[in-house]
């Protein structure tokens, strides 16, 4: 009874020792709860196996052959000979009688409805005359293109089968996060389903092969032939489809790249219901808002799409936006920088009503944009090319710039409209400000910090007003043979 009441009383009251082991582990197990809740990923292990994720999914994902009629110049390719040989005339006759042999290639793809639709990259069948679906049965049933898209390089295909196909679902590709664990499964090499997996090492790549470009890149093993197959999250849903390697061999080096199913989405539900892509359209030509142009432009940092141009009659010019502009959201999403831009706006439904977000004149505003419908035909662009004739001249040494009024002569040597105005770039130091920017002889000087300049003495009225107002640039606006763009040139000191 003395044992008990002794421990009952230490536990109920304490000494200090007792009180302060206490404390500790309440600290301790604080401590856990906190880190637990600030780093969630901690619950994410890796998981012991993909076997049983991968004996679900591997069903739904299928080999797609191609085959390429054959053309002229497909036979067999006669040897070299000597001159007069004689066998020449023997080997000409034997290569000619050969049958002309037809292209085939081999992709991946997989089912997105049980009634027979399949999803596949564009560059998988592009060109193709016949196109067969492999099951995972080795199951072949020829497929029909019922869409394809060569911007986003995605394609449907539509099968008939006899019974009802295993299909899989897109997830949210946003809601992917670096470092989460994926499988890829594909035909790589033409060997069938073959599984890989990975992490998702980064996200909104840009590898420069469309004007929409927003790749997830992954360290699972992407072949050729994985071309079109599905990359899935843990979750056995598609968050991707994978497109294309980085590799100076050929074969994987750990750099894949995937279509994030965001974009998956938006585009093949347009190819099923109608066969093809409805765009938004903006209007705007646009250019990267640099460190010079955002000091001079007022902006915080650099972020947004800054408008070069704006096209006549078109949506941006209807809401009012003008050049100078910088668009820092547009329904609602940031353009944090500028190729967001064309993907947000060919993204956003036709005739939809939207808010965009202006900075303009230190200042932000909202425009309300009604977008309208890309015309998918690429616009031409006039070049310039120098001829002969000459013009009065004055050098800018802060930026390496010679400048002149339009004259006749030049307007003549760089072939220049007739209702051309602005003053004109005649001469480019060798490694001063303009040189680096980009700046030719023949490109027009439009505007000088965002005021009209039509004179060297408009040019110069512009300058010192800058340097009056303290600023360390200068923004000129130049029209050359790609069309207008801003250049932000840094003053010299004193």
């Amino acid at each position: 009874m003395q044992t008990n009441a002794v421990i009952a009383t230490r536990l109920s009251d304490g000494d200090e020792v007792d009180r302060s082991l206490w404390t500790g582990f309440l600290a301790v197990a604080l401590i856990l709860v906190m880190a637990s809740a600030s780093f969630p990923a901690w619950s994410k292990t890796a998981p012991d196996s993909f076997a049983d994720l991968a004996q679900r999914l591997l069903p739904a994902v299928v080999n797609v052959s191609t085959t390429q009629a054959a053309k002229e110049g497909s036979r067999p390719q006669l040897p070299q000979l000597p001159p007069g040989s004689p066998f020449e005339d023997f080997f000409k006759e034997f290569f000619e009688q050969q049958p002309r042999r037809p292209s085939r290639s081999l992709g991946s793809g997989f089912i997105i409805d049980s009634s027979g639709y399949v999803v596949t990259n564009n560059h998988v069948i592009e060109g193709a005359d016949e196109i067969t679906v492999i099951l995972q049965d080795d199951t072949r049933i020829a497929a029909e293109v019922v869409g394809r898209d060569s911007k986003t390089d995605l394609a449907v295909l539509k099968i008939e089968p006899t019974t009802k196909l295993p299909s899989v679902s897109f997830g949210d590709s946003d809601a992917s996060r670096v470092g989460d664990w994926i499988i890829a499964i594909g035909n790589p090499f033409g060997l069938g389903g073959t599984v890989t997996a990975g992490i998702i090492s980064a996200r909104g790549r840009n590898i420069n092969s469309g004007p929409y470009d927003d790749f997830i890149q992954t360290d699972a093993s992407i072949n050729r032939g994985n071309s079109g197959g599905p990359m899935f999250n843990l979750e056995g849903v598609v968050i991707g489809v994978n497109t294309a390697i980085f590799s100076p061999s050929g074969g994987s080096v750990g750099i894949g790249f995937a279509i994030p199913s965001t974009t998956v989405r938006l585009v093949i539900r347009q190819l099923m219901d109608g066969g093809q892509v409805r765009r938004g359209w903006l209007g705007v030509h646009i250019q990267t808002v640099t460190d010079e142009l955002a000091e001079n432009l007022g902006l915080d940092h650099t972020r947004g799409a800054l408008v070069a141009s704006v096209i006549k009659d078109g949506p941006a010019e209807a809401a009012e936006i003008k050049a100078g502009d910088v668009i820092l959201t547009f329904d609602g999403k940031d353009i944090g920088e500028m190729r967001r831009l064309p993907r947000i706006v060919a993204e956003t439904p036709v005739d939809k009503i939207v808010d965009a977000i202006i900075w303009r004149e230190k200042a932000e505003i909202k425009l309300s944009v009604t977008v309208g419908e890309l015309d998918e035909k690429e616009p031409q662009v006039a070049s310039r090319r120098p001829g002969g004739g000459n013009g009065q001249e004055e050098s800018f040494d802060d930026f390496g710039l010679t400048l002149s009024e339009v004259s006749p002569g030049l307007r003549k040597r760089f072939e220049l409209a007739d209702d051309a105005k602005g003053v004109i770039v005649t001469g480019v130091g060798e490694g001063g400000l303009a040189a680096e920017k980009g700046i030719r002889p023949g490109d027009l000087v439009v505007e000088v910090n965002q005021d009209e300049v039509n004179s060297l003495s408009a040019v110069h009225d512009s300058i010192g007003k800058a340097r009056q107002d303290g600023k360390k640039t200068v923004l000129f606006l130049l029209e050359g043979q790609g069309g207008l763009r801003f250049v932000a040139l840094r003053l010299k000191e004193g």
